[in-house]
């Protein structure tokens, strides 16, 4: 098995599991109670329910529907799906029944490792034909599938906010190179050990966090979920180097009075933000009160997480930008599919080993994906002369008012700039006059006095009256999914809905 760090990853999960196995040292720690499993239990417990599935007849590479939380059980259940040949097929348990429903029956999946937490969930999405596994059955061994990287490793849906859900496919080769990606960029060893916060059913948790902690070699401590309350005596407990987080997280942190100690600022190399733009004044102030440096990334399901960062300090970290590609090529094209010069805006495009297969039944979507061997993000943007992209909107998310395009992302930065703002989100509202009219959704402090018109008037200040808003709603929250990136798109619907 090829090891060196510098190519991306060869062969499977399955070699690269047993290849820690055989040296010293910890996989996971979990901070719900302290438990640890070194590589070599993980691998017994992998080879445990690869076991139990292949005797029950699973075939290689079909789904395997896994429903758990983050937890102990739920990394068994992953690692265990990807080690004896199957396609994990990694379910949203936010994301709603007949969601669920849907990925349970699109992914043909026959059986499913279901967590306590998630049973009633399951009972109700549950299609007729798929069996529910115990993982306690204690087998005798048997012949494990033959594998190989090209093979089908992972399936992950995305959050079908224009429609129904894609089913998104990744070989075990395109999964290693999600590791790989983040190992590169931030320069994990075998002595860092991150803090898992998000939840393993997402791009991010699995591949940059879980796959990271493989490729690496180091560990990863395991939280059941964010909490703002509890996250910096998990990162001291835990005795973590590193975390990997979303914007909306970063914003809560940097409200919440809690505070990291001396020893745990000092042993934090960086917390690293992906799934959504980072406002600048957030990052700012979040690094001048916490003296912990912020990398901001860009990554998508569709590429095992990430495609783009900032460097490590002392390398040049943009403030506004994702950075530059790390382990793949990344590209702004023209409306030709060609790569425009620095400057230009464009498509934000990218190919490399870390490109998922296909969307799952889908040929049709997957052919509007890929631009020759490019896959087009949807994102908006520019690269500038130092090869940094800096992304100015989504395609299917500007606001045209009047016939010229708003990005959003303007409004919501305008917005993050007064410091009781704590999530923020522009969006169009359709007008016979102008086409579509710009508003805005935040949530803010307890006690905040903020007013409609104050916002207003700060977005004016900023951008002009043409960009800004012509209201502001205060919500309790604001819709997210599953990362905890904020889906603008719900937003008009929630705020007309009595």
């Amino acid at each position: 098995m090829k090891t060196d760090l510098e190519a991306p990853p060869a062969g499977t999960v399955r070699n690269w599991l047993d290849h820690r196995a055989t040296q010293a040292g910890t996989a996971l720690v979990f901070s719900q109670d302290e438990t640890v499993l070194s590589w070599r239990a993980l691998r017994a417990e992998a080879l445990r329910v690869a076991w139990v599935l292949t005797r029950k007849g699973a075939r290689k590479g079909e789904s395997i529907a896994i429903l758990h939380p983050n937890g102990r059980t739920g990394l068994i259940a992953l690692y265990g799906a990807l080690y004896g040949g199957f396609r994990a097929t990694m379910v949203n348990l936010v994301a709603g029944r007949d969601a669920i429903s849907y990925a349970l029956e699109h992914s043909e999946a026959r059986f499913a490792l279901v967590h306590e937490e998630a049973q009633a969930l399951f009972d109700l999405a549950r299609p007729d034909g798929i069996e529910q596994v115990d993982l306690n059955a204690d087998p005798p061994g048997t012949q494990l599938h033959s594998i190989c990287a090209s093979d089908h490793a992972l399936l992950m849906y995305t959050s079908g906010t224009t429609g129904q859900p894609k089913g998104v496919v990744h070989t075990h080769a395109s999964l290693l190179a999600g590791g790989w990606t983040a190992t590169v960029a931030h320069d994990l060893s075998p002595h860092d050990r991150g803090l898992c916060v998000l939840p393993i059913y997402h791009i991010n948790g699995l591949c940059v966090s879980v796959m990271g902690a493989l490729v690496s070699g180091g560990s990863l401590a395991v939280c059941p979920r964010f909490s703002a309350r509890s996250f910096w005596e998990d990162a001291a407990r835990a005795e973590a180097t590193w975390f990997s987080v979303v914007p909306t997280i970063i914003s809560h942190l940097l409200h919440s009075p809690a505070e990291p100690d001396a020893d745990t600022k000092t042993r934090l190399r960086f917390g690293r933000s992906a799934s959504s733009a980072l406002a600048p004044e957030v990052q700012t102030a979040f690094e001048q009160r916490f003296e912990v440096p912020i990398i901001e990334t860009m990554g998508l399901t569709e590429t095992a997480a990430q495609i783009l960062s900032n460097p490590l300090p002392p390398g040049v970290r943009k403030i506004g930008s994702p950075g530059c590609a790390y382990g793949n090529q990344v590209a702004v094209l023209d409306s030709a599919h060609k790569p425009c010069a620095p400057g230009v805006e464009g498509e934000i495009a990218v190919r490399g080993p870390n490109v998922m297969l296909e969307y799952l039944k889908n040929p049709q979507a997957t052919q509007e994906t890929f631009a020759g061997d490019w896959l087009r993000t949807g994102d908006l943007g520019r690269m500038d002369a130092d090869g940094y992209f800096f992304v100015t909107g989504r395609l299917k998310e500007l606001i045209i008012k009047g016939g010229e395009n708003i990005a959003p992302r303007e409004i919501d930065e305008a917005l993050y700039a007064h410091g009781d703002v704590i999530e923020a989100a522009a969006f169009g509202r359709p007008c016979q006059s102008y086409g579509e009219t710009v508003e805005a959704a935040v949530k803010v402090r307890a006690g905040s006095q903020l007013s409609s018109e104050d916002l207003i008037q700060l977005c004016q200040a900023r951008l002009g009256p043409f960009k800004s808003p012509d209201h502001v709603h205060f919500l309790d929250d604001l819709p997210k999914g599953p990362s905890g990136k904020i889906q603008r798109r719900k937003l008009l619907e929630l705020i007309d809905t009595p």
